[in-house]
């Protein structure tokens, strides 16, 4: 024994086996995620049960199990939707109770703007107080009218009505800062000016709402009846249905189509009932453009310390110091950064910038609040201890003779330094840059006091003048997962949600992990063919 533990194999195999365990803990995680993430979007067959007292159930099968301390008894999860109607969207039943189990051909899924999916059958058009016959064929031309409707009602509200709002409160501010001026004939005479403009503004804005209340009720105009399961009917606008799908009659290509068009809303469209549904592009934005700005603030403030640390500091009793500190650092809890955040960039620099910029505004901050520029730089200090360490052991790994060969020719240190060893030690910079990258854009709880926020009402960039607004609050897929999974009125469909959402942040992370394996490799493969 003494000599099987003196020859080390042991422990070889006992390193070997925790690597295996932990390369199969994230395989299973990663699969799990996958399998659920992925799967949400199959449309799923229809199924009709008759139970035992004459109750008829229709939906989609999301679970079966055994029922608990029963033995050979088992019960199904059905997904009965009709939220507005029943009051849940999941229902259990015991398979014992199951007299017939059936697949309607005719079966629809309503997907609609509130509420979640409607499960029925079609029963026509309400027209003139009567009920007009409606085959779900014919309904696509209905869709249509109603799709384009919806278009204009958004581009009316979010760009005419939305742009008018924004001069609205420009002028209001011009007002609010006229009146902070000392009284003249000059300022008078500008006052007049933009209380003309304030009031041609209003009534432009008037004019615009009641296009806007004309569109809906138009839009409101046309009802189908749908028959649901239980015999009764349910009376739909067309404007609230966003698709409407035959499960039971599609077909393998069919079924792909309609997967990639689910797929396509969720990556490029807007999240809606209560982020449950919809897409995740805002959040998608979101975490790319708070990613993209601290990395500009970490990678100048993380390369000049660990450049002063390692070449102009020496080793002494203060580098060392800042060393341990740096090291510290990286084991402070993230919800301490984010109150330092709160106190020091938003109430100190935000509200400094208040009182000296938009006086006019306040008491409503402007800087003063969270935004995604305080988020980011929030995380900037989150992630600077990797970015100090990456770049240490990058200047590090620069032989000593490149240095010395470029003092002999005549380089300053200055010159050494930018020309010789920065650029040997970029593949380890990039490295750490984008290490950090990686970790700020699964950072939740700094942000969380910062910035995000559970829906947005505009992105950081738009077409208004500064077109980069860097003190608006924003979307982050990671407190999007937080919200969804453990905020959300309706926990069990928005589980689904938390899975797909999951999947994106876990394949942004994985690129930009690649992404840095990649740039290190042929950087190191560029500079070794230049040193030959």
């Amino acid at each position: 024994m003494k000599n099987l533990l003196g020859s080390g194999n042991p422990y070889i195999w006992l390193t070997a086996g925790m690597l295996t365990i932990c390369l199969l803990m994230i395989s299973g995680l990663t699969v799990l995620i996958m399998v659920n993430g992925f799967g949400i979007f199959w449309p799923r067959k229809i199924v009709q049960f008759t139970l035992l007292d004459g109750e008829v159930i229709l939906g989609e099968i999301a679970k079966r199990e055994s029922v608990p301390h029963q033995k050979d008894a088992y019960r199904t999860k059905v997904k009965v939707g009709n939220r507005d109607v029943y009051g849940m969207d999941f229902r259990w039943i015991d398979n014992a109770d199951i007299v017939s189990q059936t697949y309607p051909v005719h079966a629809l899924v309503f997907e609609r703007r509130e509420w979640g999916n409607l499960y029925g059958f079609l029963h026509g058009l309400r027209q003139n107080g009567g009920v007009k016959p409606l085959k779900p064929e014919s309904m696509a031309s209905l869709l249509g009218e109603s799709h384009a409707l919806y278009k204009k009602i958004r581009y009316i509200a979010k760009k005419e009505i939305g742009n008018i709002n924004y001069r609205i409160e420009k002028t209001r501010l011009e007002l609010k800062r006229l009146a902070l001026l000392q009284p003249s004939e000059k300022i008078q005479k500008r006052v007049a000016e933009v209380k003309a403009r304030m009031e041609h503004l209003e009534i432009l804005y008037r004019e615009k709402e009641d296009t806007l209340a004309g569109f809906y009720k138009k839009a409101m105009e046309k009802e189908v009846v749908v028959l649901l399961a239980d015999g009764r009917e349910k009376i739909v606008p067309v404007f609230q249905i966003i698709r409407i799908s035959m499960p039971n009659e599609m077909g393998v290509f069919a079924k792909v189509g309609f997967y990639i068009a689910k797929f396509w809303e969720f990556i490029w469209g807007e999240p809606r009932e209560a982020n449950t549904e919809g897409g995740v592009f805002p959040a998608i934005f979101g975490t790319v453009m708070m990613v993209l700005i601290m990395s500009i603030a970490v990678v100048p403030l993380g390369v000049l310390t660990a450049v002063y640390l390692k070449e102009y500091a020496g080793d002494n009793f203060i580098s060392r110091l800042v060393r341990i500190s740096v090291s510290n650092l990286a084991g402070v809890p993230s919800i301490v950064f984010g109150v330092f955040g709160l106190g020091f960039f938003i109430y100190l620099f935000g509200g400094g910038i208040d009182k000296l910029f938009f006086s006019e505004t306040l008491p409503t901050p402007t800087y003063g609040t969270g935004g995604i520029l305080w988020a980011s730089l929030t995380l900037s200090l989150l992630t600077v201890p990797v970015v100090v360490v990456a770049t240490e052991e990058g200047l590090s790994a620069v032989p000593r003779a490149m240095r010395e060969g470029s003092y002999a020719l005549g380089a300053t240190k200055i010159e050494t330094l930018w020309k010789v060893v920065l650029p040997q030690a970029t593949p380890g910079i990039l490295t750490g840059t984008i290490l950090a990258m990686a970790r700020a854009a699964g950072e939740v709880a700094p942000l969380m006091i910062t910035g995000v926020v559970k829906l947005a009402p505009s992105l950081p960039i738009d077409g208004y003048f500064p077109y980069i607004h860097l003190e608006r609050k924003f979307m982050h897929l990671g407190f999007h997962i937080y919200d969804v999974g453990f905020q959300s009125p309706n926990v069990e469909a928005a589980i689904p949600m938390v899975y797909t959402t999951t999947l994106v942040l876990l394949f942004t992370v994985l690129i930009l992990n690649l992404t840095a394996i990649v740039v290190r490799n042929k950087l190191k493969k560029w500079y070794n063919r230049g040193a030959l």
